[in-house]
């Protein structure tokens, strides 16, 4: 296959899809610029603490603010503000982004109401985890622009194996829903100097997981 085109898309795991390049340059820019008016604030690029320990991956949150195990409205980690809501156009691409994983029909209703914005730096991991906090059991939608990463993508009993590694790329798409949607997940390493300059990344890896968290209010 030329070098010029994607690979093909391939399902990693029944309900797990990985879309290489499904997001075009001037896509993956706009999110990065969107990124930036983001962590400006009102709650601004931030590292979770968990157990005590700062997480490595600088977070800001849309729609719903993320704390370890549950979600709230406003920032009571950081600074007590009320994240910004999802803007309606970054919903739209969930929803297409599930149209083109699974199908059309499974699309219909999806709407993403929280929206994690992790940066990793050249250093930044993330340990394998569920997403789990949710009420609702509709796919996450993921999304990376800039640096290329090792994506861990495992089952769902154990961290251990049986697992697969997936590189994702600038543009790539990952969703994954129905039988592995609580399936244990990380990013073992980022490759520093690998994103496409076009993407309006300078350094590091950035990443949008999209979800459905079944609250109210």
């Amino acid at each position: 296959m030329s070098a010029l085109l994607p690979a093909p898309r391939r399902e990693i795991a029944p309900g797990a899809v990985h879309v290489p390049g499904w997001l075009d340059v001037p896509a993956q820019r706009r999110i990065v610029e969107a990124a930036r008016d983001w962590a400006r604030g009102p709650v601004p690029l931030h590292h979770t603490t968990i157990r005590g320990h700062p997480m490595s991956v600088a977070t800001l949150c849309l729609g719903w603010h993320w704390l370890p195990y549950r979600y709230s409205r406003t920032a009571d980690d950081v600074n007590g503000e009320r994240v910004p809501p999802v803007p309606g156009w970054l919903a739209d691409l969930g929803r297409a982004a599930v149209a083109d994983a699974f199908s059309p029909e499974q699309a219909v209703g999806y709407d993403p109401d929280a929206v994690l914005v992790n940066h990793y730096d050249g250093t930044a991991k993330m340990g394998l985890h569920q997403d789990k906090d949710e009420r609702s059991d509709a796919p996450v939608v993921s999304l990376s622009i800039g640096d290329t990463c090792r994506f861990r993508f495992g089952n769902t009993r154990t961290r251990t194996r049986p697992y697969t590694d997936v590189e994702l790329a600038s543009g790539d798409l990952f969703v994954f829903g129905g039988p592995s949607r609580f399936a244990f997940h990380g990013v073992m390493r980022t490759f520093p100097g690998t994103a496409d300059p076009g993407c309006g990344l300078a350094t590091g890896r950035l990443n949008l997981t999209l979800r459905v968290t079944g609250l109210s209010g």
